[in-house]
């Protein structure tokens, strides 16, 4: 059996060697899953959810334990870390409740003479694949809907973080749910392990959160067997500031939106558009709250962890190194330790114009660069020119805010306040963004095929 080293990237430190998963654990894990589907399927929807409460209580119940591995593995602040583990518990709440919510239709045919029922079912087997930011949120987003709509599940945790999902199945068998019913595969052979799950008739859906790249390498693969899918790609968030906005709470949502484990998510705010009025005091503002940030490992009580691996921290280098050679300015930057660890200190970026090559890019690290604009007409142009279409932000007056948001092309928008996420809603985005949504009934519907009787009547 071969295995693959977890490595703390705040240190370079191994923390764990796990069992490498292949294509043939792939299809074991599908024997148990199919196996399984029957029983889990014909189970009262009560007691589905009453299993997911528990799950939900003994994540609570381990919520110290979970953050530090978060933190661990994952690198963010404990501060992030024990807001995840309280947000990924509450997925099992939510679908525990949407569980045993009935949701069908009956009535009469338009013609006569007969009745429409419909109901829905489980699609059957799902297939999860996970990414590494939000190892305990992404893991349950995807897991509560499907067990609740009563399908079984097979999960790929990203390699650099599959502790947290491994701790989180352990607590899913704790709470009483049937082995099979969920099954981890770390593996370090994602595509083998996914083109398996892919070509094996028994997995009807495959819901992805990751790079919009690989989302349509498997779109294509999905599309040999019209698998039911739900995609969750990549963002490239715009912040809007108006000359409307309360400028505190723009930098108080710029900090959450920007900075929330250190940048790395697919939600964070990407290029901030600030109108003339108001670019001076925002970025003083902004850039005062930056430099004051605490960078460096999670046990020590940082704000801002590291980034997730050398490559990343490479990448949002050269990302920065290159517009600052474009002519862009280093603003404000918070100090950041030098030595072990993928750590890159949080920066304000200024001088930017709004054509500038680093506005099409996902950064994904603690990068916040502003561009100055004075027309509604051509922000709005530019907000929109991009393939991107998952979360936006505008801060202004309300009435101001609103038809902005209206006008956005986001699937999610933050209205005066600088997080999206919530399981009681829809979370998912639009163009190269993603297809489907996760959170609130629709996350539900992902996991169901709708069936319909006509009966003569």
């Amino acid at each position: 059996m071969s295995v693959f080293t977890v490595e703390n990237p705040a240190t370079g430190q191994v923390i764990a060697e796990i069992a490498d998963g292949t294509p043939a654990d792939a299809v074991a894990a599908v024997d148990a899953a199919a196996e399984r589907l029957p029983e889990w399927s014909a189970l009262a929807p009560r007691t589905r959810s009453e299993l997911l409460t528990r799950v939900r209580e003994l994540m609570l119940r381990d919520a110290g334990d979970l953050a530090r591995l978060i933190a661990r593995e994952n690198g963010k602040s404990l501060a992030d870390a024990r807001g995840e583990v309280t947000y990924a518990a509450e997925f099992f709440r939510w679908y525990a409740e949407e569980a045993v919510r009935p949701h069908g239709e009956y009535g009469p045919s338009p013609a006569g003479g007969t009745r429409t029922i419909v109901t829905h079912r489980p699609v059957g087997v799902a297939a999860l694949v996970t990414p590494w930011n939000f190892p305990a949120a992404m893991a349950t987003r995807k897991i509560a809907p499907a067990l609740a709509a009563g399908c079984t599940v097979v999960l790929k945790p990203a390699a650099e973080t599959p502790l947290t999902a491994l701790a989180i199945a352990r607590l899913i068998t704790e709470a009483g749910i049937p082995d099979g019913v969920v099954t981890v595969v770390p593996t370090t052979d994602a595509a083998g392990v996914v083109t398996a799950w892919l070509e094996d008739p028994r997995v009807r859906k495959i819901s992805f959160t990751g790079s919009t790249g690989v989302g349509r390498l498997l779109l294509r693969q999905a599309a040999d067997r019209v698998v039911n899918t739900s995609m969750e790609l990549g963002g490239n968030a715009p912040f809007i500031v108006t000359a409307s906005a309360d400028l505190g709470a723009a930098v108080e949502g710029a900090m959450l939106a920007k900075f929330r484990n250190g940048g790395q998510a697919c939600t964070a705010a990407n290029r901030f558009y600030v109108h003339a009025d108001v670019a001076a005091e925002f970025t003083a503002r902004l850039g005062a709250r930056v430099e004051a940030l605490r960078v460096g490992p999670a046990d020590d009580g940082h704000d801002i962890g590291p980034l997730i691996s050398a490559r990343a921290l490479t990448g949002v280098t050269r990302l920065v190194d290159d517009a600052v050679a474009r002519g862009a300015v280093i603003a404000h930057r918070a100090p950041a330790p030098a030595g072990a660890g993928h750590f890159y200190p949080p920066t304000v970026l200024t001088g930017l114009g709004a054509d500038d090559p680093l506005l099409a890019e996902e950064i994904f690290g603690p990068v916040a660069p502003i561009v100055v604009w004075d027309h509604l007409a051509g922000l709005l142009a530019a907000v929109d020119n991009t393939e991107y279409g998952l979360a936006a932000y505008v801060f202004a007056e309300l009435a101001e805010a609103l038809r902005i948001a209206e006008s956005l092309d986001a699937g999610m928008v933050g209205v005066n306040r600088g997080l999206v996420s919530d399981p009681s809603a829809p979370f998912g985005g639009v163009k190269q963004s993603g297809l489907g949504r996760e959170g609130a009934r629709a996350g539900l519907e992902e996991y169901l095929e709708t069936q319909y009787f006509s009966v003569a009547w």
